[in-house]
């Protein structure tokens, strides 16, 4: 009887020792495991009390729930205890220092292509005009032939145009907004619109050209509409993009939808007109083609082309982009490379 209290004294002393040693939870459970699981030193003990004399059984049966009890007690102190130090390390991790500077979140911003977009729009609207939109997949009708573009135009020429039917095509030019603008507000003038947005053509993309790039076409229909109107207005927006010095000119040119034709020229960005390889030394570099609406489009749309004129214009803004930033590859522009569009950061 004695070896056994001495046997139980010895487990409960070495028990304690080890419990002190833990130092996480998952010692803690072996050691719950080796000293009050199932096939523990102490319930081996409980199962051989039977060899002893009945009168002995309870003596020993008490030391054992002593000892249990003991071990029991002990490792729920010490669960109290890892779990207060663990929340103790987290709460430390976890502080937050109220007095500490903020730190800033990287902002998005809009898209250098975006800007310019809307640059050109609000100098067009500041002028008086309003904005249009219209539909990317376009009838051919109002694509090519109420822009005055007859059958047989290379511009029809499958190699240019993404044809969806014999009758649909995804539009290569925002033009079809002259005669749909018209269209919908004949017969009240002035008409003064301006419609930016994407359109689509059969191109190799390089460094100059894009399958799928922008356009921001100009309108303007009323009486007395003349060149001179058209080569102000012209003039007011190269100025507002690229400088109150900058100077134009406007260069004989043929488009089907407006006569007589024009292509507008500034002074060359990069050398200011004393001739580079930018503006292969002409010191002039090309903008947007223009024009004065042609009168079959006019009478067209509805409009008497004997009593009213107009003047239309049309601009990529890729292009004023890459003119006005310096950048020499379109690709660029569609890549969201962040080493670009860095530098033409503007907070929203």
């Amino acid at each position: 009887m004695t070896d056994w209290i001495a046997s139980l004294q010895s487990l409960r002393d070495r028990a304690l020792g080890e419990l002190a040693d833990a130092q996480d939870m998952r010692q803690l459970d072996e050691w719950r495991v080796q000293y009050l699981g199932k096939k523990s030193d102490l319930t081996q003990i409980s199962r051989q009390m039977g060899q002893l004399p009945a009168e002995e059984r309870p003596v020993l049966g008490e030391h054992v729930n002593q000892v249990r009890s003991v071990l029991q007690d002990a490792l729920t102190k010490k669960q109290e205890a890892l779990h207060a130090a663990e929340l103790e390390r987290r709460f430390a991790a976890e502080t937050i220092d109220v007095t500490a500077p903020g730190r800033r979140k990287p902002r998005g911003s809009m898209h250098p292509l975006t800007q310019i977009i809307e640059e050109i729009v609000e100098i067009f609207v500041a002028m008086g005009y309003e904005v249009a939109e219209g539909p990317e997949v376009e009838t051919d009708e109002y694509n090519f032939e109420k822009l005055n573009l007859p059958k047989h135009h290379p511009a029809r020429d499958m190699q240019d145009t993404f044809y969806l039917t014999e009758s649909l095509l995804l539009r290569t030019q925002t033009s079809p907004m002259q005669v749909r603008t018209m269209e919908r507000m004949r017969p009240n003038v002035p008409v003064k619109v301006i419609a930016p947005g994407k359109v689509y053509r059969r191109d190799e993309d390089d460094a100059t050209h894009s399958h799928m790039f922008h356009q921001i076409e100009g309108l303007v229909v009323g009486e007395g509409i003349r060149m001179s109107d058209l080569k102000g207005t012209l003039e007011l927006f190269a100025r507002s993009v690229f400088g109150a010095d900058q100077t134009v000119r406007l260069r004989p040119s043929f488009f089907p939808f407006t006569e007589p034709s024009a292509e507008l020229d500034i002074r060359c960005t990069n050398c200011g007109g004393s001739g580079c390889r930018m503006c292969k030394d002409t010191g002039w570099l090309e903008i947007l083609g223009c024009g004065m609406v042609h009168p079959r489009v006019l009478d067209g749309a509805g409009y008497d082309s004997r009593r009213f004129s107009g003047f239309a214009f049309g601009m990529g803004p890729e292009r004023i982009a890459m003119l006005k930033y310096g950048i020499e590859d379109i690709r660029l522009l569609y890549q969201n490379d962040l080493r670009l569009l860095r530098q033409f950061h503007r907070v929203l």
